[in-house]
């Protein structure tokens, strides 16, 4: 099977000729410049280490480790900044050389905390000297709701999330930019095998934290639900239009389209199923009926946490593959997973804990975490491998390769 039939087999709960792979289709399934930079050293590969998230701080990774880890998917926007004049460089906190896009600017103070500046000098992002992301310094709304949502965009464009755009969104403002879209995942569909991922965010909830600060919403979804409900009505407005281009540009090309809403915390969902049902579950549910109506995409949803309470609310929303499968969570046991809920979603990660084993296990016993996981979600399909979330800069590279090896060890002997 090619790379994308796989894919697309698994999400069909049908057990394809091998496990498949992802690393870096998605800005949660990557892997940290810092993590990136030390494989390459250690395999003696010839890369550059790319920052395209630069929130984050990802790599976009290159064509000889996407081989040598037999990855099957790919980011429509890795087909974006091409050449070398659309990258700068940077140093990483470890001294070794990376680069970030060239639009990327940001101010260095005396600590060394290097900080991101609006044009009207806010700081709308930090991140703290030996640190390896960024964190968001400025909340548009933390003071309070405007009394109308009709200059919304403008006080989306001051998160950090969206000033900081990652590929291809970084090139939304230019006036050919869905034309660009398109050609782009053409050529890219025409050039690879693999299955293709289109990022598209819509958060719902999330934007709610950026905007209001995680503090202030949580309280609001219980004490102003109504200011709630009309902030989610101006956001789905916003996120229906852009889905709206997003179908007509690569509907019929991308395979699969990630939305993103973090739901959970480590002990459970961040409010009750009841709460998401009334508040957000109605736009969950639009935004991938919108999905299936007018694409041939699959949708998948980025959410972390214990969403296990939430999972079939999700599901019967319309999202057909969920990630990162936060297993180290209360009540998300890999076999509790699979058991309940294999048949009606793909698990894309979950394949290794990234909280206390691939950054501190040795080699061997990665290998024997990974063939267990593999061993519980593969069976009948709906499963990606891909670790919980992404790999993180202390990581050592000796343990990335062991975890990779492990999965094509499993396949071949499978």
């Amino acid at each position: 099977m090619t790379s994308r039939e796989c894919i697309l087999e698994t999400i069909r709960h049908k057990e394809s000729d091998r496990i498949p792979i992802d690393l870096g289709s998605t800005p949660s399934s990557g892997i940290s410049a810092v993590a990136y930079r030390n494989v390459l050293d250690h395999l003696h590969i010839d890369g550059q280490a790319r920052i395209y998230d630069v929130v984050q701080q990802l790599a976009q990774p290159e064509e000889t480790i996407l081989e040598r880890f037999n990855v099957d998917v790919l980011d429509i926007g890795r087909t974006f900044n091409r050449e070398e004049s659309d990258w700068a460089d940077f140093a990483l906190i470890n001294g070794k050389p990376a680069q970030v896009p060239g639009w990327f600017q940001f101010v260095t103070d005396k600590n060394g905390d290097h900080c991101v500046l609006d044009q009207d000098g806010t700081c709308l992002a930090r991140m703290a000297n030996q640190s390896t992301f960024f964190d968001q310094t400025f909340f548009p709304y933390e003071s309070g709701y405007p009394q109308d949502f009709s200059r919304l965009p403008d006080a989306m464009n001051k998160v950090m999330w969206a000033s900081l755009a990652h590929s291809p969104w970084d090139h939304a403002h230019e006036p050919d930019f869905w034309q660009q879209l398109r050609q782009n995942a053409l050529a890219l569909r025409q050039q690879t095998d693999k299955a293709l991922v289109i990022v598209c965010g819509c958060n719902l909830f999330e934007w709610g934290t950026f905007l209001r600060r995680i503090d202030n919403f949580l309280m609001d979804l219980l004490v102003e639900p109504a200011r709630v409900a009309a902030l989610l009505d101006a956001l789905m407005a916003i996120h229906l239009k852009t889905l709206e281009h997003v179908c007509a540009a690569v509907g019929d090309i991308v395979d699969i389209i990630r939305f993103g809403d973090d739901l959970g915390m480590d002990s459970g969902p961040f409010m009750s199923p009841q709460t998401y049902q009334e508040l957000f579950k109605p736009h969950h549910t639009a935004l991938c009926d919108y999905v299936e109506q007018h694409s041939s995409m699959h949708t998948f949803l980025h959410c972390c946490g214990s969403i296990y309470q939430l999972l079939p609310d999700l599901i019967d929303a319309g999202f057909e593959i969920i990630n990162p499968v936060q297993t180290n969570c209360v009540d998300m046991e890999p076999e509790r997973l699979k058991r309940e809920f294999g048949r009606d979603v793909t698990f894309w990660g979950g394949g290794i804990d990234t909280r206390h084993v691939l950054n501190n296990a040795n080699p061997d016993d990665i290998r024997k975490h990974v063939q267990n996981r593999l061993e519980i979600f593969s069976p009948g399909g709906g499963f990606v491998f891909n670790p919980i979330h992404n790999i993180l800069p202390e990581v050592p590279p000796e343990n990335i390769v062991a975890m990779f090896d492990a999965v094509d060890e499993f396949n071949r002997n499978g």
